[in-house]
């Protein structure tokens, strides 16, 4: 019998996640033609570009953010244009969430709420707003399956688990340590954007990339790991394993681990969330294994990479202490990008925000924005100081 295509939606289409799955998508319909379709794609401004991948891909909606680059796509009159990024959803089987940073919310919670299947690659909606999030994901048909590869791999670990609740033991992050690996604070007082930007291991935007050099990307990890499995942060470690291969693991009560192991390629776990609970037909990130070499493992260093103890911390207290951390980074991390502030005084920044954090806990999606915004007010003013 022939099986219908499954339909999805891309929010973010021209950003790494967005292409990329618009790339396994391509190889999928090549390998088992029909299988995907693509339902409609959102952006922020880069309409030609958007217009280009629906003219390939045959996608009947482009929702568009910023009005200049909507009025121009739809003066074209070749697609559907929408402003509202929600519009996504109605047609999709599954959402791939590919928006950077807290303006991937309203996704977040609109398709959990509408009982459809999320490719969650924004992690900073789920940090921000766990508390909202998680009663959406008992919607009937609603389910989170991760795009992020260390939060995939944990994925397919548990999934070998009889009782995973019962039976483990920790949830084990992999960390590739960054460009910055090994390096004392002294060294990297001085360092520039571009530095930061080569990540040894891992192609990714230039926000993540920052974040990975700073090791609040797996700070962040290690919040979202709380939240999508109920693990304790006390039972959630992170190790640094330079070579990227092991991309995260489960060790159980009996001491056996379980780790998931490919080469570092996001097609892979993009492809986990759009087959789930099917395996896709191409082997993306599979493994030379006489060529593969060494597997080293270090603990991070926490002193000089501060930003993942801060993570923790904010992971600990709650409420709206998380949504505060991912907000001043973002502005921390944009004031580095522009040459307005310095490498190492991003965690002083987002420290100094999380000090005046008024203990509030949000019950609403307008909680969390409205927590959103006073943390970026109050990184802002600290950035001024």
């Amino acid at each position: 019998m022939t099986r219908r295509p499954v339909r999805v939606a891309i929010a973010g289409s021209t950003g790494s996640i967005g292409t990329q799955t618009l790339e396994v998508i391509r190889a999928e319909n090549e390998r088992r033609p029909g299988s995907y379709v693509v339902t409609g794609i959102s952006v922020g401004r880069s309409g030609g570009a958007a217009l280009a991948q629906a003219a390939e891909f045959d996608i009947p909606l482009i929702v568009v953010d910023d009005d200049a680059a909507r009025s121009a796509v739809a003066a074209t009159g070749r697609v559907r244009v929408d402003a509202d990024p929600t519009a996504l959803i109605v047609d999709a089987d599954v959402v791939i969430n590919g928006i950077v940073g807290f303006a991937g919310l309203s996704v977040t919670t609109e398709t959990l709420r509408s009982g459809k299947r999320l490719g969650l690659a924004n992690k900073e909606s789920l940090i921000a707003a766990g508390p909202v999030v998680q009663p959406l994901r008992s919607t009937p048909g609603a389910e989170i399956v991760p795009v992020d590869s260390e939060h995939c791999a944990l994925h397919q670990c548990l999934r070998s688990s009889f009782d995973a609740g019962r039976e483990v033991t920790r949830l084990l992050l992999t960390a590739s340590g960054g460009p910055f690996r090994g390096r004392s604070g002294a060294d990297l007082a001085q360092v520039t954007v571009e530095n930061a930007l080569q990540h040894p291991t891992w192609n990714m935007g230039p926000k993540i990339t920052v974040d990975s050099s700073t090791l609040m990307n797996k700070g962040l990890e290690v919040i979202e790991a709380h939240e999508l499995y109920g693990t304790p942060y006390d039972q959630i470690d992170v190790v640094v394993h330079p070579q990227s291969v092991i991309h995260s693991m489960v060790e159980y009560t009996d001491g056996s681990t379980i780790a998931q192991l490919s080469m570092p390629t996001m097609k892979l776990p993009i492809g986990y969330a759009l087959g789930y609970p099917d395996r896709l037909a191409t082997p993306f990130g599979a493994i030379d294994w006489a060529t593969l070499g060494s597997l080293d493992f270090e603990a991070p260093d926490r002193a000089t990479f501060r930003c993942l103890d801060l993570a923790y911390a904010a992971g600990r207290r709650g409420g709206t202490a998380p949504a505060w951390l991912s907000a001043a980074n973002e502005v921390a991390v944009d004031a580095f990008l522009v040459g307005n502030l310095r490498w190492n005084q991003i965690a002083e920044v987002c420290e100094a925000v999380l000090e005046r954090h008024d203990g509030g806990t949000p019950h609403t999606v307008e909680d969390v924005i409205e927590a959103d915004q006073d943390a970026r007010r109050i990184t802002k003013e600290v950035l001024q100081r």
